[in-house]
């Protein structure tokens, strides 16, 4: 099974945030594919189930994600244990993609990466100390923008898209749900 998870924080403040770009990815997905959400509390997460992947929307906030997304991969046993506990630097890039907003790429494109540090990005940090390895897919959306210069970072990741930036978001997402497949 793969997890796909999107960052993002729960609840109708944060809707169409910035910060919830990974929660929209990954409801584009869930649509496209006819899935429906499910509160499952053990995870502290939605989950919607495919056929041979789940996606997940941590409900811990994003900077507590690594929660959620360890509880997940401690149940499919997707994460190696040694006789100390969890295995460092467990290879999960075939198991696990996250994906998230990225202040450092320009708004309106994406990259994807494998066994990358967080790059101050929290809820990865999150991840990353949780399973005790950051060798896992991410798939980054830009939100960087020239624009924001005198705006606060915890600012600017939780506005919400202006007209135009929405109509971007609207083509952006379809690109990356195909580059999932």
């Amino acid at each position: 099974m793969h997890i796909i998870v999107g960052l993002g924080n729960p609840g109708k403040k944060y809707e169409n945030t910035r910060h919830n770009l990974g929660f929209m990815a990954v409801d584009a997905l869930a649509e496209r594919d006819h899935l429906s959400w499910r509160e499952d509390k053990k995870f502290k997460a939605m989950i919607a189930e495919g056929a041979n992947y789940m996606l997940v929307k941590p409900q811990t906030f994003m900077n507590l994600s690594g929660e959620s997304v360890a509880a997940i991969a401690r149940y499919y046993k997707l994460i190696p244990r040694s006789l100390f506990g969890i295995k460092k630097d467990a290879d999960l890039a075939n198991l696990l993609t996250v994906i998230h907003d990225d202040l450092d790429i320009a708004f309106g494109t994406y990259k994807t990466s494998i066994n990358s540090s967080s790059a101050g990005q929290r809820g990865v940090q999150s991840i990353i100390d949780h399973l005790k390895t950051k060798n896992f897919k991410r798939l980054r959306i830009g939100i960087g923008s020239d624009d924001r210069k005198n705006i606060p970072t915890e600012k600017y990741v939780l506005q919400r898209f202006d007209e135009e930036e929405n109509k971007i978001v609207g083509t952006l997402l379809p690109q990356i749900i195909q580059d999932l497949q």
